[in-house]
């Protein structure tokens, strides 16, 4: 999985938008394959113009749960916004989850002027959904 610090690098180096579009429906194709049984109710995101579907599988081996996600939908430019998501959220800690500010990080990338309301709308959700799932983690571990 790419990481946010290469997907950054790489949108610095693309000036155009059509190429940064291109860049997330790129990155979209890189996700992890999402077993269509995962496709369900319980997964989808409410909130969200396209579908949008978060698996949430949690890590207790190591004392501290690490929530990873896989995540899919039925839209091109939306699977690449799920890709950049993951990079931001899956493979860490509750704490690091709530600590990490994603709007900030695609208002950095210059998704504020170029993305519809209801894709912002959608982002946010997605945001939402792991931040309410690392807040139950913790509570579970505590």
């Amino acid at each position: 999985m790419t990481t946010i610090d290469e997907i950054r690098d790489n949108f610095e180096l693309l000036d155009d938008w059509d190429d940064r579009y291109r860049y997330v429906i790129e990155l979209g194709r890189t996700l992890e394959p999402m077993p269509e049984a995962e496709h369900s109710t319980a997964n989808k995101v409410q909130g969200c113009v396209s579908q949008v579907w978060l698996q949430k599988l949690v890590d207790r081996s190591n004392g501290e749960p690490i929530l990873r996600y896989r995540g899919d939908s039925d839209a091109h430019i939306v699977r690449g916004l799920v890709a950049i998501v993951l990079a931001l959220y899956s493979g860490r800690t509750p704490r690091e989850i709530l600590d990490t500010d994603a709007i900030a990080v695609f208002n950095e990338f210059g998704f504020r002027d170029h993305l519809t309301p209801q894709r912002s709308n959608g982002l946010r959700s997605m945001v939402e959904r792991i931040k309410t799932d690392a807040k139950a983690a913790l509570a579970a571990a505590s």
